[in-house]
């Protein structure tokens, strides 16, 4: 019963704002212009489902390639900070700049450096390195938090640096490496939306050019309806990222 009511929670919940939107939207006569009703927006995410879809699809490739790229670059540094303390500092202050430099103020300068010919290398550019920081740091995270007393046992039987990081330190950062990659790809997706917005025009079809186009038209239906889509695909990235994250500590934690 617990278990059913936990379920259920959210969607009652979802349910009761859609009602309440819907009936102020009908009790206030507000303009549809200015915030249609969600049988309205329903009606738009119908009549719009193949080009919604087809950018859906556009914005969730250059998330997942981004997702991917990132997830190589981030790994393969992390390794380097574990073999090497001077790597550490050197690497980790520039991955703190990169994380808190806003993706909205470097999207012209990576638009330009791809050419405008070929806008969608800057959004997966700029997709990876907004997703690039969580996995590094999770990574970086997951290796230091190996057993002081089992490294002392490696150092102990000769093992060299190399040795102790991939079968102790490697092994130890599995948990922290699955939420980091959790949370890189919503942040993936992200950064897809905000560059697509950054280029500013119809080369990238994607959610954020429906959003962007819908509201020079004043579709504001279409405009939440490209949202909603918006939001239904991360939360289903999120959520098949979730069973692989359970699935990956099944199998870290041998079943």
């Amino acid at each position: 019963m617990r278990r059913a009511l936990e379920i259920a929670a959210p969607w009652a919940l979802i349910a009761l704002l859609i009602g309440g939107w819907e009936i102020a939207c009908r009790a206030l006569q507000v303009p549809p212009y200015l915030l249609p009703p969600p049988s309205r927006v329903a009606e738009a995410l119908v009549a719009n489902l193949p080009a919604l879809l087809s950018a859906a699809w556009r914005t969730l490739t250059v998330a997942i390639v981004a997702l991917v790229i990132a997830s190589l670059i981030a790994q393969a540094l992390a390794v380097l900070v574990a073999l090497s303390p001077i790597l550490d500092r050197t690497i980790r202050p520039l991955a703190s700049v990169i994380q808190v430099t806003p993706v909205v103020a470097i999207a012209p300068l990576f638009l330009i450096w791809a050419g405008i010919d070929h806008p969608e290398r800057a959004l997966v550019a700029l997709a990876v390195v907004v997703a690039f920081f969580p996995i590094f740091s999770g990574a970086v995270a997951g290796l230091k938090s190996a057993d002081r007393d089992l490294e002392r046992l490696f150092v102990l039987y000769g093992a060299s640096r190399w040795q102790t990081v991939s079968r102790l330190r490697l092994p130890s950062a599995v948990p922290f490496l699955l939420e980091g990659h959790k949370v890189g790809a919503g942040l993936a997706i992200i950064g897809a939306v905000v560059a697509e917005f950054g280029a500013g025009s119809g080369g990238v079809r994607g959610l954020a050019w429906q959003i962007l186009d819908a509201g020079n038209k004043l579709q504001t239906d279409r405009m939440i309806a490209a949202l909603a889509a918006l939001g239904i695909m991360g939360v289903a990235l999120h959520g098949l990222l979730g069973l692989a994250e359970q699935a990956g500590l099944r199998w870290w934690r041998g079943g």
